[in-house]
C-alpha cells in the first residue's frame, strides 16, 4: 500500500461554505450538468442534500412546477411588483435625500468651526489653493 497517494476528498465544515462558493457550485451544476452527488464529492461537500438546497435557493430551477424554465407572470403580478419596486425606491431616495441633508449640515458645521478657530487662535487653517496650481502638477515632468 502506498502512503503518498493522496485523495482530492477534502472533508469541509458549514463555516467553510461561503456564498461564493454556494454560488459556484451551483453554477457548475446547472451549466454542467453533473450530478449533485459527484459535485458534492468533488468539492468536499458531506451532504448531497445541502447542495440541493443551495439549487433550491440560488438555482434557476423552478422546484413547484420542476421545469428549468422560469414562468412567465401574469400582468397583475408584474403590476405588482413594479409597485413594490416604486415604493422601495421611494424609501431610499427620500433616505438618501436624508443623508445628503445631514452631509450639507455637516460640511457648514465644520466650516464654522474652522472659521470659529482661525478667529480664536489667529492663525491660517485652510490652504489657500489657486486654480493654476492644479494644472501645474499636471504638466510637471521627471527629472532625468
Amino acid at each position: 500500500m502506498n502512503k503518498d497517494i493522496k485523495s482530492e476528498y477534502v472533508k469541509r465544515t458549514q463555516k467553510d461554505y461561503s456564498m461564493s462558493f454556494k454560488l459556484q457550485v451551483v453554477q457548475e451544476i446547472e451549466q454542467s450538468g453533473v450530478g449533485i452527488k459527484a459535485t458534492a464529492r468533488k468539492y468536499g461537500i458531506q451532504s448531497h442534500s445541502t447542495v440541493t438546497n443551495w439549487l433550491r435557493k440560488y438555482g434557476s430551477f423552478d422546484w413547484t412546477n420542476q421545469s428549468p424554465y422560469i414562468v412567465a407572470k401574469s400582468k397583475e403580478q408584474q403590476l405588482l411588483e413594479l409597485e413594490q419596486k416604486v415604493i422601495l425606491l421611494e424609501k431610499q431616495k427620500s433616505f438618501l435625500e436624508h443623508q445628503i441633508e445631514r452631509a450639507d449640515k455637516k460640511a457648514i458645521f465644520f466650516d464654522m468651526m474652522i472659521d470659529l478657530a482661525e478667529k480664536e487662535f489667529k492663525i491660517p487653517i485652510r490652504k489657500n489653493f489657486s486654480p493654476n496650481q492644479s494644472n501645474n502638477s499636471q504638466k510637471t515632468k521627471k527629472k532625468q
